[in-house]
């Protein structure tokens, strides 16, 4: 692999340029120092945290938030992508090596696509021609986790198109939603990079259902002029917003003035909506993802998970840096007329909430965020991006 692969998820990624503002916001030097300190704080403490025998970090997931781990030390802001890993992330591949499996998935059990997407991201972040046919096999399987419920293409279920957590076994589609969606087209996205290196080989491999996916995507947006589904809400403070799977959501319900029951957007998920936009090829003239963009605006906060108050807030946090930055979003125009430099307001945020052992912590642990390794790794992947982009 001849491209950097930290170059490929820092720079590489789609530029929306969709900033609100013609300025680029000022560098903030002191403030990118205090980011510096403060990763380095909790890089020390998810050393403390891995398995020294196996290599792993975390029990629920161990795949998954291993490789979170393995990619917070990868960003690392004064890291150069010509630097040998560090011996920690040596372990940790060598823990994602001995789960790959038959059907070229990166996982123990279960949530297949789910550890095998994270798994991939941070693998591809640390080139090794010795790697590469585990690297395609395990592109290969998040491919085959696509939804087509009746095998004809005829994206006649809501469900087709998209990607769930993922089952080992071949053609029994899961129930999808767009959290695992994102992950597994971010996790293919940067994976073009790894078809370029292989030349006319790589014009070989399998592609993705490109349009089913942004069909799906589509299921999941609060977006009537183009979402005809039951459950869309038509209270404009929904609009262009993000449920999690087509008629699940976390955000709760609204009662319709025609008496239907219609489904809340919520923060995290949109912002989830807005990077697989992104990675699935639309851009930024798409009416969907202008939506989606004035829905962020309008429900931009730091106190919570805009519909899910603390549920989700690491998560919230991760997704919002991750987005903006790839969208190329410099500030944020609030509807009070405020513009928020997002960058500067995130990163104080953030290291206002480290804690002294050097983790971040969400006392509302739905979604395994009770996990300080989970925690910390999306925390320290918002700040990579933060720095990077500043």
């Amino acid at each position: 692999m001849k491209t950097p692969a930290i170059l490929i998820l820092l720079l590489a990624a789609p530029q929306l340029l969709l900033s609100q503002a013609a300025t680029p916001p000022a560098r903030q030097e002191s403030l990118k120092q205090e980011i510096r300190l403060a990763y380095d704080r909790g890089l020390s403490f998810l050393r403390a945290k891995q398995n020294p025998t196996t290599g792993q970090w975390g029990d629920a997931e161990p795949v998954a938030f291993t490789a979170l781990a393995i990619t917070s030390f990868l960003l690392a802001p004064e890291r150069q992508p010509g630097d040998p890993l560090p011996p920690e992330v040596e372990k940790g591949i060598a823990f994602l090596m001995k789960n790959v499996q038959p059907d070229g998935g990166i996982y123990v059990k279960a949530r297949a696509n789910y550890n095998t997407s994270l798994a991939l991201t941070a693998l591809l972040l640390a080139p090794s021609q010795e790697r590469e046919p585990t690297l395609l096999a395990a592109r290969r399987f998040i491919i085959g986790q696509q939804n087509d419920h009746d095998e004809k293409g005829k994206l006649d279920n809501p469900d087709d198109g998209g990607i769930g957590y993922g089952t080992p076994k071949p053609n029994n589609p899961a129930h999808a939603d767009l959290s695992n969606t994102h992950f597994a087209l971010e996790a293919l996205y940067y994976a073009q990079a790894l078809l370029a290196d292989k030349g006319d080989a790589g014009k070989n491999e399998p592609p993705l259902n490109y349009s089913a996916a942004i069909q799906f995507i589509k299921n999941c947006q609060n977006m009537p002029e183009t979402n005809k589904a039951s459950w869309v809400s038509t209270d404009p403070k929904d609009k262009g917003g993000f449920i999690y799977s087509p008629g699940e959501t976390r955000g709760g319900e609204v009662k319709t003035p025609d008496g239907r029951t219609a489904l809340r957007s919520y923060g995290s998920i949109s912002y989830a909506g807005l990077l697989s936009f992104i990675y699935a090829g639309l851009d930024k003239n798409d009416p969907r993802v202008k939506a989606v963009l004035d829905w962020l605006s309008e429900n931009y906060t730091l106190t919570e998970n805009p519909g899910l108050g603390a549920q989700g807030m690491y998560y919230y946090f991760h997704t919002m840096a991750k987005a903006l930055s790839i969208a190329g979003v410099d500030f944020l125009k609030l509807p009070d007329g405020k513009v928020v430099d997002w960058r500067a307001d995130l990163s104080s945020k953030l290291l206002s909430l480290q804690q002294g052992d050097g983790s971040w912590a969400n006392s509302e642990g739905r979604w395994m965020e009770s996990d300080t390794t989970l925690t910390t790794s999306y925390i320290l992947m918002a700040l990579a991006r933060i720095h990077a982009t500043f």
